[in-house]
C-alpha cells in the first residue's frame, strides 16, 4: 500500500507542480512536494536516510536544471534567472521520495533504470511543456541531453537510495526512527 500511495502522490504532486507553474502559481510545487515528503517521511523505515537522498537528489536536479536553462535549451516562461525555478526542485524532491518505494523495482535492474531514466525524464519535460510551464527551446538537443542525464541520474539516485538506507542510516531490528 505504501508504494501505491506513494505512486499516487507523485503523480498529483507532479500535476499540482506543473499546472501550478504554468497557471502563475510556482508555490504551488513546494506546496505539494512538502505535503508528499511528509508522508513519505512519516511512513518510511529510514527517514535521515531519505532526508539526505532527497537533499542530495535536490541539489543535483537543481544543478541540472538550471545547466539547462545556461544553454539556452529551455526556458520558464515568468522566470528570468539562471538558476532552475523553485519547483523545479520541488519536482526533484518528489522524484526522489519515489526511489526507494515505488521505483524501488529498479534497484539492481541498472541497464532498466538507465532506459527508464531515458526515456521517462524527456517524457516529463515535453509533458510540462504541452501544459504551458516550460519552453523548450532546442528540442533535438533537450531530448538528447534529458536523455543523457536522466540515464545517468536514475541509477545513480537509485544506488546513493539503497547505499543510505543500507548502509549510511540503516533501520534497527526494524523500529522506525
Amino acid at each position: 500500500m505504501k508504494k501505491v500511495t506513494n505512486f499516487v502522490l507523485f503523480q498529483l504532486g507532479w500535476l499540482v507542480a506543473v499546472v501550478g507553474a504554468a497557471w502563475g502559481y510556482p508555490w504551488a510545487g513546494p506546496a505539494a512536494a512538502l505535503v508528499l515528503l511528509s508522508v513519505h517521511l512519516w511512513l518510511t523505515d529510514s527517514p535521515r536516510a531519505e532526508l539526505v537522498l532527497v537533499a542530495v537528489a535536490a541539489i543535483l536536479g537543481t544543478a541540472w536544471d538550471s545547466l539547462l536553462i545556461v544553454g539556452g535549451l529551455l526556458d520558464y516562461p515568468e522566470w528570468s534567472y539562471l538558476v532552475a525555478p523553485i519547483w523545479i526542485t520541488a519536482l526533484w524532491v518528489m522524484f526522489a521520495c519515489t526511489l526507494n518505494e515505488s521505483l524501488a523495482w529498479l534497484k539492481g535492474r541498472f541497464q532498466l533504470a538507465i532506459g527508464f531514466g531515458a526515456i521517462g525524464g524527456p517524457l516529463a519535460y515535453f509533458a510540462a511543456e504541452r501544459l504551458g510551464a516550460v519552453t523548450i527551446v532546442e528540442p533535438l538537443q533537450l531530448a538528447l541531453a534529458l536523455g543523457v542525464g536522466w540515464a545517468a541520474f536514475t541509477p545513480l539516485l537509485l544506488w546513493l537510495g539503497s547505499y543510505l538506507s543500507m548502509q549510511v542510516f540503516p533501520v534497527a531490528s526494524g523500529v522506525k526512527h
